[in-house]
């Protein structure tokens, strides 16, 4: 297994995208995950994902959409003064 990697990104951070299918979105980060180096930023990256229905608990089936984990390459800092990507946090 392979060691965490040291990462400048933290959870609640505000980011925006710089690569990929949702280039130039912003969004606060809600996940960190060190060991694969990818953060889960609110309303990016979104997926559908089929469910089964749960009898014991009584869920319904369906799609539902959820966010996804992107690379941590792929976002960099806003800043609140100018509103523009900034390779330092702030």
């Amino acid at each position: 297994m392979e060691a965490p990697i040291k990462m400048k990104l933290k959870k609640g951070d505000q980011v925006v995208v710089i690569a990929g299918k949702d280039k130039g979105k912003t969004g606060a980060i809600l996940k960190v995950s060190p060991t694969t180096n990818r953060v889960t930023v609110a309303g990016i990256n979104i997926i559908k994902k089929a469910t089964k229905p749960d009898q014991q608990t009584g869920a319904g089936g369906g799609l539902i959409e959820k966010e996804a984990p992107i690379h941590a390459s792929n976002v960099q800092f806003l800043d609140p003064k100018t509103g523009k990507a900034s390779r330092n946090r702030v």
